[in-house]
């Protein structure tokens, strides 16, 4: 039995109806109409692609390092600033990792100048010649007092900027340092000889020092060149005519790299002071003068079985011998002062809310004595174990008194 179908249908075999339409989906669907379709899917999507990009860019991208005044560091303390600025005018900057490199960059190029900021003190008098005489200028920054004795020259260390001078002025004759003009000093370092400029209000040495050659510079403060202070009053001038002289620019830093490993070992005894030889035996005379002096034997230790009940006579002998080793004259009458008044007090009836001096006004009346004389004798304060024993026997017979009326 064969059915009418609707206009627009077709039957099980795919046939076209009878308005000759198809009713089954494109086999290739077009993807600009599923876009606008989807339009919010799409732009989710870009944008999680864009971030895994930039993710994975900065993962693999090279990276710079943390090192002050390194020009691979672009932090507050690091100098890629200066590098770059340098490079655009034409100087090339080398970085030297280890103090071959800075060699071979020196013997390569032309006249050049070689920064040096040995912050650690890592390089040797020797290796200090060899890298002053391969170069054409050296910048130094903050160098130490065995660098700069190193080199031999005319320069020595001065000092510290003083806090009163924040802000320096050229004060002399150098045209990088004149062009430049003022100069932050804080947390600086001065030094003497050769022409110094930035001088501290009253001093002869200044922030930076120039050798009469001009082949030695030091540069007493760091902010000259770093990132951070770089583009504060006259550091940038500074900075970049005093290390753009050459085309040519050795950035060296030495590291641990450089650190001197040749030789053989010192051993203990080499690097021990000489005094170190009497000093075994003299320790050996005091440890056995300590041995002799604590190391009394007290005998075997005694096992008693649990519960273990110790008369009160012994806890009180006990505690004697105690305040008689280690003289506690002061802990001993204190306590016989205490026992006394509590005793005392119980013996007139006075309650245990009573206070030293009515117990001691009770007990006068009852003996008929001037409470002056009892609290004189209650309060008295033995100086020697000799009298502490007599006066626990006064204080006994007082006891006794009481009693017996």
């Amino acid at each position: 039995m064969t059915g009418v179908l609707p206009a627009g249908t077709k039957d099980a075999g795919g046939k076209k109806d009878d308005a000759g339409l198809d009713a089954t989906p494109a086999a290739g669907r077009n993807p600009i109409g599923w876009l606008r379709r989807h339009r919010s899917l799409a732009i989710l999507g870009a944008v999680i692609a864009i971030a895994l990009g930039l993710a994975v860019w900065g993962q693999l991208a090279p990276k710079g390092d943390a090192v002050p005044l390194s020009i691979s560091n672009a932090g507050p303390e690091g100098a890629r600033a200066v590098s770059e600025i340098l490079g655009r005018h034409g100087v090339e900057v080398h970085n030297a990792g280890t103090f071959e490199e800075a060699m071979s960059a020196l013997d390569e190029g032309s006249s050049p100048t070689l920064l040096l900021y040995d912050r650690n003190g890592i390089l040797d008098e020797p290796r200090l010649l060899d890298l002053a005489a391969a170069a054409g200028r050296v910048v130094m920054v903050t160098p130490r007092l065995e660098t700069l004795s190193a080199l031999d020259s005319d320069i020595r260390q001065a000092g510290v900027v003083p806090d009163a001078s924040p802000v320096l002025s050229a004060g002399c004759s150098l045209p990088d340092a004149q062009a430049a003009g003022e100069v932050s000093g804080e947390s600086g370092f001065v030094y003497d000889g050769g022409v110094s400029c930035y001088r501290p209000s009253g001093s002869a040495a200044g922030l930076l020092a120039v050798t009469q050659d001009g082949r030695l510079a030091v540069l007493g403060s760091t902010a000259i060149v770093s990132n951070e202070r770089l583009d504060e009053l006259g550091h940038a001038a500074l900075a970049l005519r005093t290390l753009g002289n050459s085309p040519d620019l050795v950035w060296y830093l030495p590291s641990l790299e450089d650190l001197e490993t040749t030789g053989s070992r010192q051993t203990l005894d080499e690097l021990a002071p000489d005094w170190v030889g009497y000093l075994g035996p003299w320790l050996i005379v005091v440890a056995l003068a300590a041995i002799a002096w604590r190391g009394r034997r007290l005998g075997p230790l005694v096992f008693e079985p649990l519960p273990v009940v110790v008369k009160a006579v012994e806890t009180a002998e006990g505690r004697a011998r105690m305040y008689h080793d280690f003289h506690a004259i002061d802990q001993a009458r204190d306590n016989l002062r205490a026992g006394t008044l509590v005793r005392l007090a119980g013996k007139l009836r006075l309650g245990p809310g009573a206070t030293a001096d009515s117990i001691i006004d009770a007990a006068a009346r009852l003996l008929g004595r001037p409470a002056a004389e009892v609290r004189d004798l209650v309060n008295h304060q033995p100086g020697t174990e000799a009298r502490l024993v007599a006066w626990a026997q006064e204080l006994n017979n007082l006891e006794k008194e009481v009693s017996s009326r």
